[in-house]
């Protein structure tokens, strides 16, 4: 489809450290059956467990570009000199460990066989028996976890962030082991680097029932973002504080013969999550101040912004395969210049620099303005997943819990590095600056293919090997955008109907966004949808999620 030569091992690594742009609807309906209302899992007339004191690691280097409070991300332009210990000694007992995740990757060489596999057993002082899902097969696969044998579970679960799984956090509460005694307030201190994930992540992982079941996968405050081929878009007109008819019409110059402006995959919805943020819409739920719940569909601008996208297709400038190509061909296409943008996960960066690296200069998109009024950018979840453990022995998840903080080990320090880049001289070499190179072996054994990044992992931050100005351009392009991002209001709560009905929901209105920008369906018919939407579950979720936010507030 895409003509492109790229090796699929290039691809995958994109995909996974993009983080799930993309994600296709559930297939679960197993779990999604069943009686009773959410007076276990709500939040609302609960006692709130306190969330984790937040301690940042303060033993590391120095950023070269400092964070704010507001979500921008500490920039290093170049990898640290010195590395330090979070950890002083392994923290198992050489007992077996069975933990259970997503990947992106391919299927690792068994742990006899694999170097980086035997290097992390030995730095954790655990053997490791890894049941690893690819994320085509992870929806599948946990509704077989969620309805077996309470005595079949891992003892480490991943909750994969980029799907909704039916009555999730009623199998959460009823299967995995309240961790709100080993991690709420001080408790946490006896695992510093859980201590050092921010209070933002716990929050957007959110209480179950009040109480705390999960450790958070945290992610930066940028989401879905616009990913172009710098050149291209100068080429075709791209100019500073571009306006919505500005957008367009580099879209339309940038596209032609067998080259498009604008690149989209299966489930992308033509890039609907960017354009709906640029028009002011509301990430899917928006709450007022008197703590009333609206859905992003029911928004005028959410409207215009679809009939800007049905502009951009009817103009020729998206890919004819926008509804059918998968993500991994899209980035095939984006790195062979066959189109000039497409979205995807802001921690996409990383692989788009590392891939594109002498052909074209990657950029994230500065949002264009509408009718005057400056766009925003998506607020990511900032909980990609979270992790949970299986009901244990007070000994047994103290073990657990210190194996996941060694895990979470913060950049800059020697774990870090073990568990993103393996063995010096086996897997990796450095560069004349220090940077880890991976080597044939790194690119095979590593934490794309053997996942444990996905069990736990540390706070991220912006660094590029070998490249510091990309830092320095994404690290500026965060201070623009950060105090423009629009946030989803219903991160970290919790709704029964949601649970029970939203994949089915949120695929409905999905399917139709996908149906009126290809032209299928009017326009005028989205309204109807939406009301169908409502009758359907619309309005009891929003009733059910501004009880739990008012409980949390």
């Amino acid at each position: 489809m895409s003509g492109s030569s790229m090796p699929r091992r290039t691809l995958l690594r994109s995909i996974a450290v993009g983080g799930a742009a993309v994600a296709a609807p559930s297939v679960l309906t197993a779990c999604s059956s069943g009686s009773g209302g959410d007076s276990g899992v709500s939040n609302a007339g609960k006692k709130l467990a306190a969330w984790p004191a937040y301690i940042p690691f303060s033993s590391g280097p120095k950023p070269d570009l400092a964070p704010t409070t507001d979500g921008v991300q500490a920039g290093y332009t170049a990898y640290p000199s010195k590395l330090v210990r979070s950890v002083a000694t392994p923290p198992g007992d050489a007992s077996t460990i069975k933990v259970m995740s997503v990947s992106f990757g391919t299927p690792p060489k068994p742990a006899s066989a694999n170097k980086f596999w035997q290097a992390v057993e030995k730095a954790l002082g655990v053997k490791i028996d890894y049941t690893i899902i690819s994320q085509d097969d992870y929806q599948k696969k946990m509704a077989t976890v969620m309805t077996g044998d309470a005595g079949t579970l891992p003892d480490i679960l991943n909750v994969f962030g980029g799907v909704t799984l039916p009555r999730e956090a009623q199998f959460v509460q009823r299967r995995a082991q309240d961790l709100t005694p080993y991690l709420s307030g001080d408790a946490i201190k006896a695992y510093p680097n859980l201590a050092n994930i921010p209070t933002h992540a716990w929050r957007d992982m959110g209480r179950i029932g009040g109480l705390i079941y999960g450790i958070p996968l945290e992610r930066p405050l940028p989401g879905s973002t616009l990913w172009l081929n710098q050149r291209y878009f100068e080429t075709a007109g791209m100019k500073a504080g571009w306006t919505s008819d500005d957008f367009a019409a580099v879209a339309k110059d940038g596209t032609g013969g067998r080259k498009y402006a604008l690149g989209a995959a299966v489930g992308s919805l033509f890039g609907n999550a960017v354009h709906s943020a640029a028009h002011g819409a509301p990430l899917e739920w928006a709450v007022d101040k008197d703590g009333t719940f609206t859905h992003a569909g029911a928004d005028e601008r959410y409207k215009e912004a679809l009939a800007f996208q049905l502009r951009l297709r009817k103009a020729g400038s998206y890919h004819p395969d926008a509804t059918s190509i998968s993500q991994a061909d899209l980035t095939a296409l984006f790195l062979n210049g066959s189109v000039g943008s497409m979205q995807d996960g802001w921690q996409a960066y990383l692989p788009k620099y590392l891939d594109s690296q002498g052909k074209f200069t990657p950029a994230a998109s500065l949002p264009y303005s509408v009718g005057g009024t400056p766009g925003g950018i998506v607020a990511a979840r900032r909980s990609f997943g979270y992790t949970v453990l299986k009901k244990a022995s007070k000994e047994r998840i103290e073990l657990l819990l210190r194996i996941l903080n060694y895990l979470a080990a913060p950049f800059g320090s020697e774990e870090w590095e073990l568990l993103h880049y393996g063995v010096e001289g086996t897997h990796f070499t450095r560069g004349q600056d220090g940077s880890p190179i991976a080597n044939d072996l790194g690119k095979i054994e590593n934490n794309v293919n053997l996942p444990v990044k996905f069990l736990a992992d540390a706070p991220q931050v912006l660094y590029v090997p070998g490249m510091p100005d990309a830092v320095r351009a994404l690290h500026a392009w965060q201070q623009k955008t950060v105090p423009v991002a629009i946030r989803n209001a219903s991160y970290g709560l919790q709704s029964e109907t949601k649970g029970s009905q939203g994949t089915t929901l949120k695929a409905f209105l999905d399917d139709t966004v996908t149906s009126v920008v290809a032209g299928r369906v009017s326009l005028s018919e989205w309204d109807a949808a939406v009301k169908t939407w409502r009758g359907r579950g619309g309005d009891k979720m929003a009733d059910e999620l501004a009880k739990d936010y008012a409980a949390n507030r």
